[in-house]
């Protein structure tokens, strides 16, 4: 391609792109561009945020999935080169490796006559891959994995786990939140307490469709029927198409209850993946590790993080909210100008343990640094944590100081935020307030709804309905439950705080 090919040009001027389209997605649309210092083809993602915002989680989505690429290294992983947001444009931009085969769910449904030895070096490639996810302390679950996650490349064979937008850092033994594809979600995801074993539930379905060429559950209607299977111990109509007695048993494992099932480095030591005369010696990576993926080491670049752009006109900064846990907490903003520069943090809660921050520093010249990260509330510190923005930022000793005072202002800010619960009713959205009424009550009330639901339906799709209206009233238990429980640990902590004060008897 010559010259007036070229569409665009990275801020480094290393990748270029052109106007070939490789695909698209709801938000993302991926096009050809090339490493002029690397020689090699690569794709560049391009994501609208204005689209993105039309959207909720999807910001979020996106932004976990830049930080965690750029964290994780490893064969069976999609590699990020390098991303940046460009504010003029307004526009998120990840250069990642380029899988011109597509994703494994196109490439087995373009090649249906596939000898079983290929199936299973994409399955322990896989295995290895989620192996290194879940050997990192804290461990990352994927939580979509499918074929539709899954690339290939088709001249080697190669294989890599993608798309981990939905992808948690797991800081607690259970994680919650339902979140994922229903055909590919393991039983426990829907109770909303689960580990890094739901990813191998979710291989056994990747697995079952690379034998079979046909998507879980496809005689299933709807979610609800697919729900319904799954919370019984149904399997899919497709598992008895398995002829292969061992493939069958070994999918089998995948989809026991999570007691029971395996983990990826116990389904490669099975004899079905066995390699003859090959020692695997891709299965001690990282055991040990300690992952932060906001956090990586100081040696490596984060442009993503960090922006040195003129334009601040749009900032991505103020999305982090993780699940449906604290979306009733709003962003909270603080500035400062000190020596002729302007500071300005924001922040709100992720979840108990996290809040996430954007830090934006502009002087008299228009020249802006900017810096998205997370600060743990239990371990970290603000001094801490600026520290480790010093050499990325180039700070002064005074912008030091002031950085690591708005860090401990806004904390501060946050956890009155969140102590004043009860107040804060006025500025909640209707639809995320619900009134408190005794668990016996909600139950009668819901039931009378779902009845009135249900008459309206024919008796053929009436079993359904109830279904799904179950699944929508479980996630609003919890939900009610959460809220009410956060609801009296705000209470509480507002009183021992004002406790401690001077005349706290006449306040109290």
């Amino acid at each position: 391609m010559d010259e007036a090919d070229i569409v665009d040009k990275d801020p480094t001027g290393r990748y270029i792109r052109y106007g070939d389209v490789l695909g698209r997605g709801a938000f993302k649309t991926v096009y050809k561009a090339f490493d002029q210092v690397q020689g090699i083809e690569v794709a560049w993602n391009l994501t609208s945020i204005e689209d993105v915002l039309q959207m909720p989680g999807q910001l979020e989505r996106l932004y976990s999935e830049v930080h965690l690429l750029k964290a994780l290294k490893h064969d069976n992983i999609i590699k990020l080169f390098y991303s940046w947001v460009d504010d003029h444009n307004k526009t998120i931009n990840m250069i990642t490796e380029l899988f011109t085969s597509g994703s494994l769910r196109v490439y087995r449904m373009k090649h249906r006559k596939v000898d079983p030895k290929a199936i299973n070096n994409w399955a322990r490639q896989i295995l290895k891959g989620l192996h290194y996810l879940h050997s990192h302390t804290p461990p990352v679950i994927h939580r979509d994995l499918k074929c539709d996650n899954i690339f290939v490349n088709g001249n080697t064979g190669e294989v890599k786990i993608g798309d981990l937008g939905l992808a948690a850092v797991l800081q607690q033994p259970i994680a919650r939140s339902v979140i994922g594809t229903p055909e590919f979600m393991a039983p426990e995801l829907y109770e909303e307490e689960y580990n890094e074993l739901v990813d191998i539930y979710s291989f056994g379905m990747c697995m079952l469709e690379m034998v079979t060429c046909e998507y879980p559950y496809s005689e299933c209607r709807n979610p609800a029927q697919i729900y319904k299977k799954v919370t019984s111990g149904i399997k899919p109509q497709s598992l008895a198409k398995v002829d292969d007695p061992q493939v069958k048993q070994f999918i089998e494992k995948c989809l026991l209850p999570a007691p029971c099932r395996p983990t990826a480095l116990e389904l490669l030591k099975e004899q079905l993946l066995a390699v003859d005369g090959a020692k695997d010696s891709g299965l001690t990576a990282s055991s040990n590790t300690t992952f932060n993926p906001t956090k990586p080491p100081q040696s490596e670049p984060r442009p993503m993080d960090v922006d040195h752009k003129e334009n601040t006109s749009v900032s991505i900064c103020s999305s982090g909210k993780s699940s449906h846990e604290y979306t009733w907490l709003q962003t909270i903003e603080i500035q400062r100008v000190a020596e002729n520069t302007q500071f300005r943090l924001s922040g709100e809660r992720r979840d108990d343990v996290t809040a996430s921050m954007a830090l934006h520093i502009a002087d008299l010249s228009g020249e802006a640094r900017k810096v998205d990260f997370d600060f743990y509330l239990k371990t970290d510190t603000a001094r801490a944590v600026t520290g480790e923005m010093v050499e990325e930022l180039d700070l002064s000793s005074q912008e030091v100081i002031v950085i690591s005072e708005l860090i401990d202002e806004l904390i501060m800010k946050l956890k009155a935020n969140e102590e004043a619960g009860d107040s804060m009713k006025s500025d909640i959205s209707v639809e995320y307030y619900y009134p408190v009424v005794s668990s016996n009550e909600a139950e009668e009330s819901l039931l009378a709804s779902f009845l009135d639901s249900c008459s309206m339906v024919s008796n053929e799709r009436s079993e359904d309905l109830k279904t799904e209206l179950n699944v929508i009233e479980s996630q609003y238990n919890q939900s009610f439950q959460h809220l009410v429980r956060l609801r009296e640990e705000a209470i509480d902590k507002a009183k021992r705080k004002w406790a401690t004060l001077p005349n706290a008897h006449k306040l109290l």
